[in-house]
């Protein structure tokens, strides 16, 4: 019986079912840049970094936007303007050291997730952090295929 309890409660922890977990169904509030997004989940606001990818920064202190940084914000600014109904996915780590939510992003309307389509179109590298890496193949995969194609950063900032 205690082995049961245990698994079940192991299971609610990691698929975030925690009661202080947010509700994984929101809405975009603002784009921060190319990988991070505020969402209001309920009557929570949280500042959602997307797991696994890394766009090119465009806040540097004392210094311009990083290569294809603008445009990766854009990007995900047209993706995901204000509004914009998501379902979040988490991982293993909830949390990241700048108490932002991490979260797979996916588009309401049909599903596709946001941050692998970043990934593809050539705005962002992969980046795994474990154990946060359920969909980390995936993301090297279409890495390779943005860069064989050439795609946005890619080409812009001499891969």
């Amino acid at each position: 019986m205690r082995a049961g309890v245990a698994a079940c409660v192991l299971l609610l922890v990691a698929v975030g079912c925690r009661p202080d977990a947010p509700p994984s169904e929101g809405v975009v509030e603002h784009v921060v840049d190319g990988d991070t997004v505020d969402v209001v989940l309920g009557d929570r606001h949280e500042r959602v970094r997307l797991i696994g990818i890394d766009t090119p920064e465009v806040y540097v202190q004392d210094g311009p936007p990083q290569c294809y940084g603008p445009e990766a914000s854009a990007y995900t600014k047209k993706l995901l303007p204000a509004g914009t109904p998501v379902r979040l996915e988490r991982d293993v780590v909830g949390r990241d050291d700048y108490g932002r939510l991490l979260a797979y992003v996916y588009l309401a309307a049909d599903g596709r997730m946001v941050n692998e389509l970043i990934v593809a179109t050539g705005f962002a590298q992969p980046l795994t952090i474990p154990p946060n890496s359920t969909f980390a193949s995936r993301f090297v995969a279409a890495a390779r295929d943005a860069e064989a194609a050439g795609l946005g950063l890619w080409s812009a900032c001499g891969g």
